[in-house]
């Protein structure tokens, strides 16, 4: 027996391997399996090119568990090793330094793959032995036994072994004690290991027979080596990619199509990509891109690796050209990572634009579950805008689909505004805003329904890109005001009466939480609503997309909801209750005014005397004359108010007008909702 020394303490390389190269214990089963498959394959090419002349004959990958004396075995018929091998690859590699070990791969564990020396030393995380038992392919040669407990030292020996390759024998620690059950085994075999291009067997098969489950001479192969992307696309049926994706994802709903990459110039990328039917919350859906190189699982997070959008995507992608050993901002930079990400992306938007011309109906069928992930790449992806431009949709509230070329030729006639800009109207929710839709059609008017995750963001970014074009949400204004024209209709109301009616209607307005009223008048037709509600597009706007976007933008979430009640002036009720006003508050009033009068002009004068002079030339009594003026005026003020609110408390048109606004709004809620009811039935 021969003994010897790894050359670094205990205190340098294993815990190193420990703290940045295996945070994750259970990658240990993937490396060693994997490096079994690595030798298999050797064998193979080397008996394909003449240097290994005996019978390759089963090359099954077999791990075996022995719960009883704590081991995991896994076994494989490869190219094995000689213990000058041994040395080179196991004893050496990558250990003449800790720190350039640390240096190398300490930022990425997946870059071990492939790496025999480096990969075994993973089984340290989970072993407090671990024993090699190898013979090399090579005609005389020994075999040996390498045993280590995970200190620097470790023994050699030649021992006997009848056939081929190699058995690496992991003694499982206590710590580690759950790898020793079937189930968990069973769990990482099918995570990492599911599509390795050598049999793997677990055991044998179990049968159900006169009610007990007994083991049949059959592996339990748990891998399928040729998965469904390393085939021609060309021998494949959809059925067959429907029942990939049924495996990788059972609980999922069926996808919408899919994408077959296969190239193999300038760089290596092999994949299926499958469009799924994209929910309101992205979040869930990301990470479901399986990442492999040479067909071991690496990782399902691939941000940096594709762009971000397409991380909502379903799949695999496989690609022995993807570095694995760097951090993840230094992939956007890698060219190799470059020319993928952008080939994928192109696959995907060429894949798109094909079914959108092949089936037109089909595509619009699909479009509500497509939608999200077409505004996404569009937000987010300059290129994918530029040619998803050619396919992406608008829905209107009649359901209707348009190209963004065809909308603009139906809307430019009739929703170009007096400054020759083109107004696209859109709608959040069909059915909170259907009179203010209503509105708008009985003008000529199209609307849009946006009512998608993106869309307060999307309609941002198309103004952008859309030449002299805005979009204006269709409850932002009254109908007659959307699309601002050269022509406008009268107020037939005087300044006076505007004056009372908006202290009138502002005294009835409910208090709602977070929202605030502003009371103006418009010059509608008589046929229009008499009282409406509408809401600033860009205050509104920004605290859509704030409660989308979080971060710095959260300040307009705090800001109060403002609304503008809008009083048809024109209108035969508003009209009425103007004519009320007078009726019952016209000599109270028309005294309150006179005085008013009477106060402004004398206001006018000592603030024209005052005017140039310095703060000490003005006569005292001036300014207490002044200040005597201001404060009768304020009574005077205070007066009417006090008398218009109480005509307006007392006025049950005023109310039933502006509930019936902040109904038609799903505005009226609670004891104001109630009021409502009980009001109508008196009025009725």
């Amino acid at each position: 027996m021969q003994k010897g020394s790894i050359g670094v303490s205990t205190e340098d390389i294993f815990p190193i391997i420990k703290k940045y190269l295996y945070s994750d214990h259970e990658i240990f089963l993937r490396e060693v399996v994997s490096n079994a498959v690595d030798a298999s394959q050797k064998l193979k090419t080397f008996s394909s090119v003449g240097e290994f002349k005996g019978e390759v004959g089963d090359l099954t990958v077999r791990i075996s568990l022995d719960e009883k004396n704590k081991t995991i075995t896994i076994s494989d018929r490869g190219v094995g090793m000689t213990a000058d091998e041994i040395e080179k690859y196991i004893n050496q590699l990558a250990f003449s330094g800790a720190n350039d070990f640390l240096e190398k791969y300490k930022k990425d564990a997946n870059a071990i793959i492939g790496h025999f020396g480096l990969g075994f030393y993973s089984s340290f995380m989970v072993s407090e032995r671990v024993d090699i038992i190898t013979k090399s392919f090579r005609d005389g040669a020994k075999a040996v036994k390498w045993s280590c407990d995970g200190s620097p030292e470790y023994t050699i020996e030649e021992v006997e072994k009848a056939d081929r390759g190699t058995d690496i024998v992991l003694h499982i620690d206590d710590e580690n004690k759950k790898f020793l059950e079937k189930s968990e085994i069973t769990r990482l075999l099918t995570k990492y290991c599911r599509f390795l291009p050598v049999e793997v067997a677990f055991g044998k098969k179990t049968e159900w027979k006169d009610g007990k489950e007994i083991e049949t001479d059959q592996d339990n192969i748990i891998n399928e080596v040729n998965p469904i992307w390393t085939r021609k696309p060309a021998d494949l049926k959809d059925e067959d990619y429907d029942k990939f994706y049924r495996e990788l994802y059972p609980m999922a709903e069926e996808p919408l199509f899919h994408i077959h990459l296969n190239v193999d110039y300038p760089f290596n990328l092999t994949g299926i990509l499958y469009f799924p039917k994209i929910k309101s919350n992205i979040e869930i859906q990301k990470n479901k891109i399986q990442l492999y190189c040479n067909q071991v699982y690496v990782t399902d997070s691939v941000e940096g690796i594709v762009p971000e959008f397409l991380t909502l995507l379903h799949g695999v992608i496989d690609s022995p050209d993807i570095p694995l050993n760097v951090s993840r901002s230094y992939l956007q930079s890698d060219s190799n990572v470059k020319k993928i990400s952008s080939h994928i992306s192109k696959k995907v938007s060429d894949r798109l634009e094909e079914i959108f011309k092949a089936d037109r109906k089909e595509f619009e069928q699909k479009w509500d579950d497509l939608k999200l992930f077409i505004q996404y790449g569009m937000l987010t992806e300059e290129k994918f805008y530029d040619r998803a431009a050619k396919f992406g949709l608008f829905k209107n509230t009649d359901g209707k689909y348009f190209t963004f070329d065809e909308y603009k030729d139906i809307i430019k006639t009739n929703q170009t505004d007096k400054d020759d800009n083109l107004i696209y109207l859109y709608s959040t929710n069909k059915d909170d805003q259907f009179s203010f839709i209503e509105a708008a059609k009985n003008k000529g008017y199209d609307v849009l329904l946006m009512d998608g995750y993106f869309d307060s963001h999307f309609v941002n970014h198309l103004e952008q890109k859309f030449e002299k074009s805005r979009f204006v949400r269709v409850d932002s204004e009254v109908a007659d005001k959307l699309i601002p024209k050269e022509e406008h209709q009268e107020l037939k109301l005087t300044a006076d009466q505007r004056e009372d009616l908006t202290t009138v209607f502002s005294s009835q307005i409910p208090q709602l939480s977070k929202a605030n009223f502003i009371v103006s008048f418009e010059g509608l037709s008589e046929n229009d609503t008499p009282v409406m509600i509408t809401q600033q597009e860009f205050m509104r706007r920004m605290k859509e997309m704030s409660a989308l976007q979080g971060g710095g933008m959260n300040f307009y979430g705090e800001i109060p909801d403002s609304y503008n009640l809008v009083v048809n002036g024109n209108h035969a009720l508003v009209t009425r209750i103007a004519e009320d006003v007078e009726k019952e508050l016209g000599d109270k009033l028309s005294s309150i005014r006179g005085r008013l009068s009477s106060l402004k002009s004398r206001k006018s004068e000592l603030e024209a005397a005052k005017k140039d002079k310095k703060e000490e030339e003005i006569p005292q009594a001036e300014k207490e004359e002044l200040e005597d003026v201001e404060k009768k005026m304020n009574e005077q003020n205070d007066k009417k108010e006090a008398l218009l609110k109480e005509f307006a408390g007392t006025n049950k048109l005023v109310s039933q007008l502006i509930d019936l606004a902040l109904l038609s709004n799903n505005m009226l809620k609670g004891e104001s909702l109630n009021k409502f009811v009980k009001r109508s039935i008196e009025l009725i």
